[in-house]
């Protein structure tokens, strides 16, 4: 079987495919184009979210039994289509929802703590204790939008914190010894912390937005390291001016090209502008699941993946 890896990755993954048989074949700065002429003589490709693998792309891919992408989600693939094609399509949140869980974390902790801020002033010379005041976890409300791999792992993590942690999924009965499922209702009335976790799809395409976050009985703190698109940053700027959220913890932007490789094109959007300027805001670039560690059990994930459907050739 012919694989050809259009994204750099972890060396495993392409020594975990040739032990097993597997031609592998490297695509790394072809353009889309370029690839379109040549994938009908592939079996398999290996992705991250360089492109779109569209209808046209699926098309032409005559002979393509999987899709890997090394990464959590789908959602930079047509799967409706490639399904109809039969076409097994493979992701891997089990390799990086241990460096989500930490990293969202830690975004909540420096926001509570102030230490983004803290940091800027003294490094200026300012001194300031008082208004570097924080707040605790402990005894706080931490309600998870999404209950699934990266949900999972942040609510491990916050066990030793004496919080008390709630999940809203629209799957039933994944409530678990670190989350307990609650209706959407319930997480609104009660929640201290909202952390999304979950999928870009049309369901969750803008679903932070003013009516969703005036539904709240109090304000809260906001964490997103899921997908930006999830989030209208202009309601969730003017929900931070208004101290409707008291402040946000940004792994992911509204605005990211879809290659997650650079923010955007273009003239900024002034509600990003404003997002920027505020001192409440903590932010990073999409590197929540990014570590060390996860690009290599990315790679290794995938390829027990791919090996459990199409077992060792040689």
């Amino acid at each position: 079987m012919k694989v050809l890896h259009i994204d750099t990755n972890h060396p495993r993954l392409w020594e975990g495919l040739a032990e097993a048989g597997f031609n592998n074949v490297a695509a790394y700065d072809d353009s889309k184009e370029d690839i379109l002429k040549k994938i009908h003589e592939y079996h398999g490709i290996v992705i991250r979210s360089r492109f779109p693998i569209d209808a046209e792309f699926l098309d032409a891919a005559t002979k393509l039994k999987f899709i890997a992408r090394v990464g959590a989600g789908l959602d930079s693939i047509d799967t409706e289509y490639a399904e109809k094609k039969g076409i097994q399509l493979f992701s891997a949140p089990e390799g990086n929802r241990n460096a989500v869980g930490e990293h969202a974390l830690g975004m909540l902790l420096s926001l509570f703590n102030k230490l983004n801020t803290a940091d800027r002033e003294v490094r200026s010379g300012q001194w300031n204790r008082e208004a570097n005041r924080g707040v605790e976890l402990d005894g706080k409300t931490v309600g998870l939008i999404g209950y699934g791999n990266m949900g999972k792992a942040f609510a491990q993590k916050l066990k030793g914190f004496n919080c008390t942690v709630l999940c809203y999924d629209i799957k039933e009965g994944i409530g678990d010894g670190n989350a307990t499922q609650v209706s959407l209702t319930t997480l609104h009335d009660m929640a201290d912390v909202v952390s999304l976790h979950t999928p870009w799809t049309p369901e969750t395409n803008q679903m932070i937005s003013t009516s969703f976050i005036e539904a709240f009985k109090k304000p809260f703190w906001f964490l997103n390291t899921a997908r930006g698109k999830s989030v209208v940053t202009a309601d969730l700027v003017q929900a931070l001016k208004e101290g409707r959220v008291l402040g946000a913890g940004l792994d992911v932007l509204e605005f990211e090209k879809s290659s997650f490789e650079s923010l955007f094109e273009g003239e900024m959007p002034l509600a990003l502008q404003e997002l920027l300027q505020m001192e409440q805001v903590l932010l990073s670039p999409h590197i929540a699941g990014w570590t060390v560690e996860s690009k290599r059990k990315l790679a290794e994930t995938l390829v027990e993946k791919i090996l459990a459907a199409f077992p060792k050739r040689k």
